[in-house]
């Protein structure tokens, strides 16, 4: 059974009994997709007394604790705190809708002089201003980066630097009311930038007129066979009070009803 979903004066059906999990799992050891020096995730089964934590080491509950690095470890989403003294731009706070109409679109990194792979403005608004879904404006975009290795769910982007965002692709995306950019990337900038963080302040138009509900989420995974094209994303988060958290976007594919 379709459900419908409606936007701009249209009506779109998809399909719920089919979710698209564009997130990358978190779990313990070095086999997981690490950035920014993070940490491996950890997790510890804790002791009390005579308690065990573990029922495979007879204890009549698993009870862990796990250390994680949002930022580092797995799919992860921010808000404009990653870049902002106040104490209150929590992405919990900024968050506060999880379903929003999104664009997949998928590009080449172009090399440049310097030996940096960048995600180029012009490449990602040919892809959005062309098609038959460029007359229906996204509220999120999705980016998938080519090629598509499936190594990016296992890779260790630490001293690699890995390719990032034109920082004027980023302004676009914001005078483009794109509020929720994902991407497969660790982050929309150049690993090392001397604290610049040009496309992060451009993304979210900081300080001078912040735009306080937007969201950038790093380090997803979107197969082949999901195809270019509107979808439904769900937003998925914990509820932590920090500017960022481990997340898992679900797409579903859209089509007017």
């Amino acid at each position: 059974m379709l459900a419908t979903y409606p936007y701009q004066g249209r009506t779109f059906a998809f399909d719920p009994a089919a979710p698209l999990d564009i997130s990358l799992p978190l779990a313990p050891g070095e086999g997981q997709v690490n950035c920014f020096w993070a940490e491996p995730v950890q997790v510890e089964v804790i002791r009390v007394g005579s308690f065990v934590g573990s029922v495979a080491l007879g204890g009549s509950t698993n009870y862990q604790r796990v250390h994680l690095t949002p930022h580092g470890n797995g799919t992860h989403t921010e808000c404009y705190g990653h870049i902002s003294p106040d104490p209150a731009a929590t992405l919990d706070r900024c968050l506060r809708r999880f379903l929003f109409v999104a664009r997949l679109v998928s590009v080449q990194p172009r090399p440049q002089a310097n030996g940096d792979e960048v995600v180029l403005l012009e490449d990602v608004r040919r892809e959005l201003e062309g098609g038959l879904e460029a007359a229906i404006r996204p509220e999120a975009l999705v980016l998938r980066t080519l090629p598509n290795h499936r190594s990016k769910r296992t890779r260790h982007y630490s001293g690699t630097n890995p390719t990032y965002l034109e920082p004027a692709l980023a302004h676009y995306l914001a005078e483009q009311h794109i509020e929720h950019l994902l991407l497969d990337l660790p982050s929309v900038d150049r690993e090392e930038d001397g604290g610049q963080l040009l496309a992060h302040h451009a993304f979210w138009q900081y300080p001078q007129a912040t735009r306080q509900v937007a969201t950038i989420t790093e380090l997803i995974f979107v197969p082949d066979e999901v195809e270019d094209g509107l979808y439904l994303l769900n937003l998925q988060v914990t509820s932590l009070q920090l500017d960022a958290s481990p997340s898992k976007p679900v797409l579903y594919a859209l089509r007017q009803g």
